[in-house]
């Protein structure tokens, strides 16, 4: 189930990008720690919409400085082990929770690191388990500081919390190895993970019990967890084929059209970037956001009338328009026909 060489659609971000939700996390725990969250996602410009967009994502670098605002607004430098003990498999998005109705433990971390790209991505490399040694790898960015040293904490933090939620064991480790040097907390860490911890090693890595592996989880549910698999895939096979940022605002048109027409700043919004920079990446693609509601609303309208029996008045709600005869005249322009004409032609054609 590894998707190691799986690349994602190229982005602007060329150090990766990482999802809303993961941000999610991170300010969850700075606020456990006393953190006005208001004032950093202010700060960051990080709106509501943003965050609660399951599309958006944000570049590893704004991640790991928003980060570094909120150790030091808390005096934490272990609120990446803060953020994993805050963390769920719903935290995951569909990989956690996949993982999470998985038959046993090992199958679950598995699932939830197979699917990572769903919800990150990193220049210098995609999660990977090993099963015959159970052994759990993250490819953090280099080189180290003070900005990326909690982004190891959280996500190793992050997959031992997945493991005690589903097995409901503390103990579930035998080893952790850290890239980055010893930042004297050692005991700290060996405290919070429950088992030797070293610093400076060749690789990031989790190392599970083996009993804890072969565990069945407490959440095991065989048919919800095929179902979950099945849009997990659906989803990569997206990100694989390689989505253009045109596909991403189409994605996110379709069900703000009801009743309204989505702005720029609102689409901006939901994928966690500025208008102005939307603007930009649409224009690398030879396309533009009016553009692409126009054609989308096309599309749309023309599905509508040849499979539905949905009134006029009905789609013209459904695509945003102000009233039917605004349909109307876009659908001439669109076809050179009227809705009506183009329904009875579909449906004479759909007869013979």
């Amino acid at each position: 189930m590894n998707s190691s060489n799986a690349q994602p659609a190229p982005n602007r971000h060329p150090l990766g990008n990482i999802s809303v939700l993961h941000v999610g996390v991170l300010l969850r725990a700075a606020e456990a720690e006393g953190v006005n969250v208001q004032a950093l996602t202010r700060d960051f410009q990080l709106s509501e919409q943003t965050l609660t967009s399951p599309a958006a994502r944000i570049s590893i670098p704004r991640f790991m400085r928003l980060g570094h605002a909120a150790m030091a607004a808390c005096d934490n430098a272990a609120l990446g082990l803060r953020m994993g003990a805050l963390s769920r498999p719903v935290d995951a998005g569909i990989a956690g929770l996949a993982g999470e109705s998985a038959k046993t433990a090992g199958t679950g971390v598995q699932t939830l690191i197979g699917y990572s790209l769903l919800t990150s991505r990193n220049s210098r490399g995609t999660p990977t388990a090993e099963p015959g040694k159970r052994t759990l790898r993250f490819y953090s960015i280099r080189p180290y500081n003070a900005f990326n040293y909690f982004v190891v904490d959280s996500v190793l933090g992050g997959w031992t919390q997945f493991l005690r939620t589903i097995t409901g064991q503390w103990n579930v480790l035998d080893k952790v190895t850290i890239e980055y040097p010893s930042l004297g907390m050692d005991e700290l860490f060996e405290g919070w993970f429950c088992c030797p911890v070293q610093f400076g090693a060749a690789t990031n890595s989790l190392i599970v019990k083996q009993d804890v592996w072969d565990q069945e989880s407490l959440q095991a549910q065989p048919a919800m967890h095929e179902k979950l698999v099945q849009l997990c895939n659906t989803e990569l096979q997206e990100i694989q084929r390689g989505w253009t940022t045109g596909d991403r605002v189409r994605s996110l048109l379709t069900p703000l059209f009801r009743g309204e027409t989505p702005s720029l700043e609102t689409i901006a919004s939901k994928l966690g970037v500025t208008p102005w920079t939307l603007q930009r990446q649409l224009s690398a693609e030879h396309t533009g956001f009016r553009e692409l509601m126009d054609d989308t609303r096309k599309q749309l309208a023309r599905d509508y009338i040849r499979e539905t029996e949905t009134s006029l008045s009905e789609i013209a709600w459904l695509l945003g328009f102000s009233n039917p005869a605004a349909l109307h005249k876009a659908y001439r322009r669109w076809f050179e026909f009227s809705p009506g004409e183009h329904r009875k032609h579909f449906r004479h054609y759909a007869s013979k």
